[in-house]
């Protein structure tokens, strides 16, 4: 079987070469305007969003509710509680900082776009898998923040959940809103341009990844960051992700769903979403210093979950 690297992922690690060459752009000092350019293309990637949900198909895909709940409760407590078994081996400041990214990966929504085109492949359960993939990103805007501000209180990060909410209102919410009041208008030239609208929420979260690695290479955050650190991680990534996945299979046969919904199921309830995950980060932890090894597990949960999530659902297609 040939395997296709995604090019999203090329594009990832050459921002990131990008940021470690010239940091500068991505910091403070710089004249350029990037934090407000990437403020203003996350509104609109939750406008954008918006108008791409469909409230019909989303009503119709509440029957299949054992499906949905199993689904949910694997990507925003399954997924939290298998990195909470490790809080009480944390010992150093550093070992703090890892797990809390672990964590931030833990709590975030799943994924759409991928979620559902490798549950087609599979041969799974579409709607469900659009219900639930749409579905989570919304209710990853409240319970993401919650799960965070347990433990973000105890770093070097001020954490208001007035502040916090504020944001999430004003960049995410609203522009959702929005975009559900106009896709009776708009709704038809958002599905004719879905290809464009994607790329442009890449460009956005390149952006934030720029100016994330920017400033820890430029306070130089990662020397502390060691070969065998980096193998470490990518242990813990490809861990969580095989525990998820199983678990979700597991409970899937015990609540005895057929193969449409069980594919659904592991698919959907291990994604972890790249989009959401760069945004949050952003509003969240502001401009920490740390926040390069912060986003650095979720990048590689992002590649390992679609090279081993196109690799099973490309042969269970055969």
């Amino acid at each position: 079987m040939k395997l296709k690297i995604d090019g999203f992922i090329l594009a990832i690690i050459s921002i990131i070469i990008i940021a470690y060459f010239f940091p500068y752009w991505g910091t403070d000092k710089s004249n350029i305007p990037i934090n407000t350019i990437s403020t203003i293309g996350v509104s609109l990637i939750f406008f954008f969003y918006g108008l791409k949900l469909n409230p019909s198909k989303l009503k119709a895909g509440l029957k299949n509710w054992k499906l949905h709940l199993l689904i949910q409760l694997s990507t925003f407590l399954i997924f939290p509680l298998l990195i909470l078994f490790l809080y009480p081996f944390i010992k150093t400041q550093e070992q703090e900082t890892i797990w809390l990214a672990f964590f931030f990966l833990a709590a975030l929504p799943s994924t759409v776009s991928s979620s559902v085109v490798m549950v087609s492949i599979a041969k799974g359960n579409i709607p469900a898998a659009i219900f639930n993939a749409s579905i989570s990103g919304i209710i990853g805007i409240a319970i993401t923040p919650l799960w965070m501000g347990l433990f973000i209180n105890n770093t070097q990060t001020d954490f208001d959940f007035t502040s916090i909410y504020t944001k999430l209102i004003i960049q995410i919410i609203l522009p959702v809103i929005l975009g559900l009041f106009l896709q009776r208008f708009l709704g038809h030239y958002a599905q004719k341009h879905n290809k464009k609208l994607t790329l442009f929420d890449k460009a956005v979260i390149l952006l934030i990844i720029y100016k994330s690695f920017a400033k820890s290479f430029d306070e130089h955050i990662f020397n502390s960051v060691s070969f065998w650190d980096l193998t470490l991680l990518l242990t813990g990534v490809l861990l969580l992700f095989f525990c998820a996945f199983f678990i979700t299979g597991f409970l899937a046969k015990k609540l005895q769903f057929n193969y449409e919904d069980k594919i659904t199921a592991q698919f959907c309830g291990t994604k972890k979403s790249l989009v959401h995950g760069t945004v949050f980060s952003k509003i969240l932890f502001g401009n920490i210093a740390s926040i390069g090894i912060i986003l650095l597990p979720l990048m590689l949960f992002h590649a390992i979950q679609l090279l081993i999530i196109s690799m099973v659902a490309t042969r269970k297609s055969h």
